[in-house]
């Protein structure tokens, strides 16, 4: 669904275009609202297709592309890695309700120069943007702490996190199990067949090296407590 399109920017030659990739049309409207309102910033256009999108931005040629990680037709941290693959020099950040406990570090091995949560946005969604824009990085003070902290220990060979084996579609079935979805559950929030699901789960098992689904779904759920502290 395409919720703006050939904005009429004549006036804001000056202005940074930013592109939003979501499918919640309230939440997008709202970002509009907020950036516009800024003289050095215009929201150029918005989508939740992919075609849509990578069309819109070749056309439209955006300084800052925001997306959404949970889309209905992919996983947004797959579309960052495309986007840095195919425009090398476009800026991209992840903006989500979901913790940045669990997705910032991975969020920023696709390509993305920041992490905003949906709850933070109307506070600080001008400033990510700027900061990212600028050519910084945009993360909460408490997980540019943990990431920091992380590293220190990396020069280690076991400290690697057993989530980098899965995929971003993967973790986030991974997610949903820790949370206490069931399989149908998860299959309709991701707008997939639950055959798909289990296929995701059988691929979990044998990454993270587990036996049987109890103890794949109690090693989610203790993993999902743990960085949602």
């Amino acid at each position: 669904m395409k919720l703006y399109n050939d904005v009429d920017m004549s006036s804001d030659q000056d202005a940074k275009k930013i592109y939003l990739v979501d499918d919640h049309p309230v939440v997008t409207k709202g970002i509009a609202m907020v950036l516009d309102e800024e003289p050095d910033l215009v929201v150029c256009g918005s989508s939740d297709d992919i075609d849509h999108v990578l069309r819109d931005i070749n056309n439209m040629k955006p300084d800052l592309v925001v997306v959404d990680i949970s889309l209905k037709e992919a996983n947004g941290l797959d579309l960052v890695k495309a986007l840095k693959t195919r425009y090398p020099n476009l800026k991209t950040m992840i903006l989500s309700m979901h913790d940045e406990s669990l997705y910032a570090e991975r969020a920023l091995k696709s390509g993305a120069r920041g992490y905003l949560m949906k709850n933070e946005v109307s506070e600080t969604i001008v400033d990510a943007v700027r900061e990212v824009l600028g050519g910084g990085i945009y993360l909460s003070k408490k997980m540019s702490i943990r990431l920091l902290q992380r590293y220190v220990v990396s020069d280690k060979e076991d400290s690697r996190d057993p989530m980098d084996l899965l995929t971003n579609r993967e973790l986030e079935v991974f997610r949903y199990i820790g949370q206490g979805y069931a399989p149908r559950e998860i299959a309709s929030n991701l707008g997939l067949k639950v055959k798909t699901i289990e296929t995701y789960r059988e691929r979990i098992k044998q990454k993270l090296d587990v036996s049987s689904s109890s103890e794949m779904n109690r090693y989610a759920i203790s993993w999902y407590a743990d960085r949602s502290k």
